[in-house]
């Protein structure tokens, strides 16, 4: 920027942008801890627990003759399903080359997925990294039950409650409850041989039967404590929520930030699914849409053993007696969920509209692309950036060739401003009547930075929700998808907490040097005389500083990439100013600009009378306070 109204117009520019990211980012980007967040894995949770060993199928227990009491009471609760009321509960498992699902006989439900690929982190008292092994849905506290009419109970009995019947083959378990009737419940569970899928079938012989009259539907009820699996929890805690998929709607979700419940009523549901920020378990229905259906969330503190805690109600009509499902849980993939045909994609956290489909349509495809043929995820975000600059070059070939128009105008805007003086409102007046004559647009420079914007916006959301960053490394970093450390500090700083990210200060220094190569050339005698240069000055340096205290919690990717942005960004300038753009040409360009007849009528010439305007209003107020 070679002038003062080319600098005045790109600090301007700049400020709205810092001033738009900030904005975003207040919106985007996860709560500031008000507790310590670390969080020390007990001597349990670091060590696989091994798996169950094989056991005899689960019987109901039956009642003896001194019992004639007791078991009345349990028909009196549990009407025909009393049989199964009572009995031993045991664990079996399933289990393939990526995971290993650990059943309960009591409720026959999930007590754990244990995936073996993938470890998470939590940090000891001293703040660092503690890796475990990753379990879902393993709370003791959590629930997976049906509400059921049973005949002869006054009130809907619990699945949780009822002792089932075991019986393993293969990779498949039924789990069956035993009716007074001679009829049972099952839920039979078959594990995939290469996905962390499970095929999910309810129903029963005679089940119809043993509900109560003209009741077909069971009630669905889903608790889950969703566990701390990442080392930055506030930006798991804001990715982690309840999503769902009405059947003729795009997927939704609850509140991520604060408390929430959303009821659909009689409105069918596809698919519902409790997801941390790189994890799921997703319960899709094939037969039927779940009705009723309730999701609720809520957020938990950092002094809070659980990361949040989400819930899922909805009615399961049951077509000939049984209805068929399919259970998810496992990572994030895009490619595995996008398999299923049915948005399940959109867990992943990429952002919505037009930032979303950035991400999973532009941005993911590259990526994708890149890591195939590079194995390091440092590396394909170098080439990722290369690629955005390239593809953006004509907008910063755009940029510094008006800045370059401008910086020819800088010989005449000087004599104009000597010929003037102090008189800030005239050289105003007279700079914007050179623009028009010379056909020179001042926010030529800023304009293409703004259409830039989505892409960021989109990285922004891009790198903390791809799980190929997670736990993939780069140089001193450890984990792209959260943030790096080059000094750990001994207490909690605001802005910074803990630690301070390099990627983050060689963002800000780079951006610095920029900013003063940008500078050099500016008319300095001009801004020894304009307090109000001086302040823009001194905003221009201010503004990196300023986002550094943003920046240093964000994910080590996406800072990576404002290095690499940073860096090239200043390559394609400093090449496209000394070799690519015509300076002499550009002066001819604008001498012929000059000769040409002028259009009236445009904003140049709004913007002019409202100048001259202004100008009359100032020299009036000017010549009053004279008098006086």
């Amino acid at each position: 920027m070679e002038d003062k109204q080319s600098n005045l117009n790109t600090v301007v520019g700049m400020g709205l942008i810092f001033l738009l990211v900030y904005l975003w980012m207040q919106y985007s980007a996860p709560d500031k801890p008000t507790q310590d967040n670390t969080e020390k894995p007990t001597q349990s949770a670091e060590k696989p627990s091994p798996a169950p060993s094989a056991v005899a199928p689960a019987t109901a227990a039956t009642a003896t003759p001194d019992s004639t009491g007791q078991q009345s009471a349990l028909t009196a609760r549990f009407g025909v399903f009393a049989p199964a009321a009572t009995g031993t509960e045991q664990s079996i498992s399933l289990e393939n080359n990526l995971m290993r699902v650990t059943f309960s006989s009591k409720g026959g439900r999930i007590t754990e997925v244990f995936l073996k690929n993938y470890e998470k982190i939590n940090l000891d008292s001293a703040g660092y990294d503690v890796n475990s092994p990753v379990r879902l849905l393993e709370d003791q506290k959590n629930r997976f039950e049906y509400l059921i009419p049973a005949a002869g109970a006054p009130n809907r009995i619990n699945s949780s409650d009822l002792y089932f019947v075991a019986n393993k083959n293969g990779n498949t378990v039924s789990f069956r409850a035993p009716t007074s009737t001679g009829g049972y419940f099952e839920q039979t569970y078959t594990l995939s041989a290469d996905n962390y899928e499970l095929d999910y079938q309810i129903g029963g012989e005679g089940l119809v039967s043993a509900l109560a009259p003209g009741q077909n539907t069971l009630r669905l009820n889903w608790v889950n404590h969703l566990d701390k699996l990442e080392r930055n929890q506030e930006y798991e805690r804001t990715m982690s929520t309840v999503y769902f998929k009405p059947d003729s709607e795009d997927p939704d979700y609850c509140d991520c930030r604060s408390n929430d419940s959303e009821n659909l009523g009689e409105q069918p549901v596809k698919w519902l699914s409790h997801s941390n920020q790189f994890f799921n378990t997703s319960l899709i229905a094939r037969n039927f849409s779940f009705r009723d259906f309730v999701g609720e969330t809520m957020v938990l503190t950092n002094a809070d053993s659980d990361l949040k805690i989400v819930r899922a109600s909805a009615t399961v009509p049951l077509t000939d007696g049984k209805a068929g499902m399919t259970i998810y849980s496992g990572p994030n993939e895009f490619d595995r969920l996008r398999a299923y045909d049915i948005a399940l994609e959109d867990i992943i956290p990429f952002g919505s509209s037009l930032f979303g489909a950035i991400n999973r349509w532009i941005i993911h495809p590259i990526f994708d692309l890149l890591a195939r043929f590079v194995g390091s995820a440092g590396i394909v975000i170098l080439l990722l950036t290369l690629i955005v600059k390239l593809l953006l070059y004509p907008l910063t070939y755009r940029m510094v060739y008006s800045q370059a128009k401008m910086a020819a105008l800088k010989p005449k805007i000087d004599e104009l401003r000597k010929k003037l003086g102090n008189d800030q409102q005239a050289v105003s007046v007279e700079t914007m009547k050179m623009y028009s004559e010379f056909k020179v647009n001042p926010l030529g420079g800023c304009l293409p930075i703004f259409l830039q914007m989505p892409i960021w916006f989109a990285l922004y959301r891009f790198f903390p929700a791809a799980i190929e960053f997670r736990q993939a490394s780069f140089l001193w970093a450890t984990d792209l998808s959260s943030y790096d450390i080059a000094f750990r500090l001994p207490f909690y700083v605001w802005g910074f907490g803990t630690h301070i990210s390099a990627f983050t200060l060689i963002w800000v220094v780079t951006t610095l040097w920029y900013t003063w190569y940008s500078m050099k050339q500016m008319d300095s005698s001009a801004m020894a005389g304009n307090e109000q240069m001086k302040v823009m000055k001194y905003m221009q340096y201010g503004m990196p500083v300023m986002f550094m205290f943003f920046f240093n919690s964000f994910a080590a990717g996406l800072t990576l990439y404002l290095c690499f942005s940073n860096i090239l960004n200043i390559g394609q300038t400093v090449v496209t100013k000394q070799f690519l753009i015509d300076h002499e040409k550009i002066t001819a360009q604008l001498e012929a600009n000059k000769n040409r007849p002028k259009k009236t009528g445009g904003w140049r010439d709004r913007f002019e009378a409202a100048m001259r305007e202004q100008q009359r209003v100032q020299e009036e107020k000017t010549k009053k306070g004279g008098k006086k």
